[in-house]
């Protein structure tokens, strides 16, 4: 299967699979992430149907969104602000500088993370700021799974991360030196909600209080959280 049919095969999830906790997730992950959003023109790795695009385009005089699936694009809703771009993220050429990159979710997904933030370096502006992502293997509902005996290590592929396209599960250690590695300063970085239930038992069992509540939580405990975010120049 090449690149672009691995897309193809995990686009339909984002459509059809995604839980409405999955896009509160993201919202969270806007949450944290607005407060490092700089300057007027933004770019976006991976809108997929665009639940963070809404919230991003609100902050930026232009944003750019790439994705490799045509059908993802399409359901995000047009905006004299935004500019769409279907390609591989390997593909991409930009057209201008940024001084904000989102790339949310990504890296996980990428044949070779390290080469794509080398790539995405050379696309911030003098000053500009590169914004990324990632699930995290040490989360706490991973390392419940392990003393169930349901994974062998934390970091293993899970069948939800097959399912989407995951290459590998990042623990704080590991996305940091891919970051360094790219020759990318890490300014801050944290934790997105502390989980540990899976996504489909916090949906079903949990009060808005409570999954607010755990959020705040993953601040806290940023190295156990879900996500992980850094805020790099």
């Amino acid at each position: 299967m090449d690149e672009q049919q691995r897309v193809a095969s995990v686009a339909d999830w984002y459509l059809t699979e995604q839980l409405d906790f999955d896009k509160r997730l993201i919202r969270f992950r806007f949450e944290t992430l607005r407060p490092h959003l700089t300057g007027a023109e933004g770019l976006e790795l991976g809108p997929a149907e665009g639940e963070m695009t809404r919230l991003l385009l609100d902050r930026f005089t232009s944003l750019t969104v790439v994705d490799g699936s045509s059908a993802l694009l399409a359901k995000i809703p047009e905006s004299s602000k935004l500019i769409k771009v279907h390609a591989l993220f390997e593909d991409f050429v930009a057209d201008r500088a940024f001084t904000t990159i989102v790339m949310e979710h990504i890296l996980e997904h990428v044949d070779r993370p390290v080469d794509l933030l080398k790539r995405a370096r050379t696309w911030l502006a003098p000053g500009g700021r590169l914004l990324a992502g990632v699930p995290n293997g040490h989360s706490i509902h991973r390392l419940v799974a392990v003393k169930m005996g349901l994974l062998s290590h934390p970091c293993e592929l899970n069948a939800r991360d097959l399912t989407l396209g995951h290459r590998r599960v990042y623990t704080p250690d590991s996305f940091k030196a891919d970051l360094e590695a790219a020759g990318l300063r890490v300014m801050t970085r944290g934790g997105v909600f502390f989980k540990p239930l899976s996504n489909q038992q916090i949906e079903s069992h949990w009060t808005d209080e409570m999954i607010r509540g755990f959020y705040e939580l993953g601040r806290d405990f940023p190295d156990f959280a879900a996500e992980l975010y850094a805020v790099c120049e």
